[in-house]
């Protein structure tokens, strides 16, 4: 009976164990799901914000949203504050979803979500609200500007938050510049400058300012053309390599320079054209409607600006009609053609080795002159007689006798 009696007790207390392991799990679990579920907003300016909070257990508890204030927007479906940007999205016993129309940089901050249990349960989410900046403006150069002028350029843009980022081109053409950032409240304004000297390969080059920003799709960019003012330089072409006689021929002077240098004058050999009947001169083209040998001469234009003057030079040959002519402008030749003075040096260290060379072999000539002997002539300068020295000759060899000749 006490044994019946005593099995009976651990198994009631093995089952109250159970029970009791088993109400705590539900209680925990039941706890664990009433804490309520937010999400971090990033939010463009001027964008719609939609914040939203959810619980996975809720036993008839209302939710609440409240601003970084702790100003309650919405407590379950009834809206508290009377802000006509505040809507409500949707309420129930498990979510509470709110929206912020119009959104400025003063709603960012820290949202806390309320679960009002005992205690009531809070999270919280921020929102971030990005500052769109400005479109950029550029300041700091007055057209026209003159050659050798330091012009700084500065591109200024506004509004931006994060602080925006500002690139430079030089028409296609990346070129740094100096950055300046300043806080404006919660927003920054962006200013980046560049200082050059201008010469007249700036004239007409595009320079663009280039915003870029988070909140852009694609950057913001304005562009400023400069125009810069430098004094002329003329050239002279010619419509003809080789000129001959009775040929129709035109000048034209080429000028480059801003503003345009006019107008164009047209001389020869330094005064005015001798025959205006057949030299005829339209705008910056002077034509010789026929040419003859008498045209011959240094063709001048000459043109100026408000910066300068300038002029160019062409001289003109003209050859003979049946002439075939020289296969290069004899204009060219002066500047491409042969060098002729070093062909000439050339020629004249040739003919100064020659005569250098002819000058020695004639001493040397001179000075042994006389001076070969044959072998039977040997020894015979200092023989008293004919005999003696053909004897004396090889100086008295064993066979002497042979090589011996006598004359009568």
């Amino acid at each position: 009976m006490i044994v019946k009696q005593y099995l009976m007790f651990i198994l009631y207390s093995l089952c109250a164990s159970v029970f009791k392991v088993a109400g705590t799990k539900s209680k925990a679990k039941g706890i664990q799901g009433q804490y309520p579920i937010t999400q971090n907003v990033t939010v463009v300016e001027g964008a719609t914000a939609n914040m939203t909070c959810r619980v996975d257990y809720n036993d008839n508890t209302s939710l609440q949203w409240s601003n970084p204030a702790q100003q309650t927007l919405f407590f379950g479906d009834k809206k508290a504050l009377r802000d006509h940007r505040i809507e409500l999205v949707r309420a129930s016993s498990q979510e509470l979803t709110i929206r912020i129309n119009d959104v400025s940089l003063s709603d960012e901050g820290l949202y806390t979500c309320s679960l009002f249990t005992m205690p009531v349960r809070t999270t919280k989410a921020f929102l971030t609200v990005l500052g769109v900046p400005g479109r950029p403006e550029i300041t700091g150069f007055t057209k026209p500007a003159m050659e050798g002028d330091v012009v700084t350029l500065t591109c200024t843009t506004s509004g931006s938050k994060p602080a925006a980022t500002i690139r430079w081109f030089r028409n296609d053409k990346e070129v740094q510049g100096t950055k300046e950032v300043n806080a404006t409240g919660k927003s920054f304004t962006v200013r980046s400058s560049l200082q050059f000297q201008v010469d007249k390969r700036d004239d007409g080059v595009a320079y663009t300012c280039s915003v870029e920003h988070v909140s852009l799709s694609k950057p913001y960019m304005t562009t400023e053309v400069l125009e810069v003012h430098y004094a002329p330089h003329l050239e002279i072409t010619h419509s003809l390599i080789i000129p001959q006689e009775g040929q129709y021929f035109k000048l034209e002077c080429v000028s480059i320079g801003n503003p345009i240098p006019e107008p164009v004058e047209w001389s020869k050999d330094g005064g005015e054209l001798p025959d205006i009947e057949r030299m005829i001169v339209e705008g910056r083209e002077l034509t010789i409607t026929t040419l003859n040998k008498t045209d011959n001469g240094t063709y001048r234009c000459e043109a100026s600006n408000h910066l300068g003057s300038s002029s160019a030079e062409y001289i003109l040959f003209v050859y003979a009609k049946d002439f075939p002519g020289p296969t290069t402008d004899p204009n060219a030749l002066g500047q491409h053609g042969p060098d002729h003075a070093l062909i000439g040096g050339v020629v004249a260290v040739v003919v100064f080795i020659t005569l250098c060379l002819i000058i020695v072999l004639g001493r040397y000539l001179a000075r042994h002159k006389g001076t070969y002997l044959t072998h039977e002539a040997k020894g015979a300068e200092d023989a008293p007689d004919a005999d003696t020295a053909i004897i004396n000759a090889e100086g008295n060899h064993v066979h002497a006798e042979e090589k011996k000749e006598y004359f009568i």
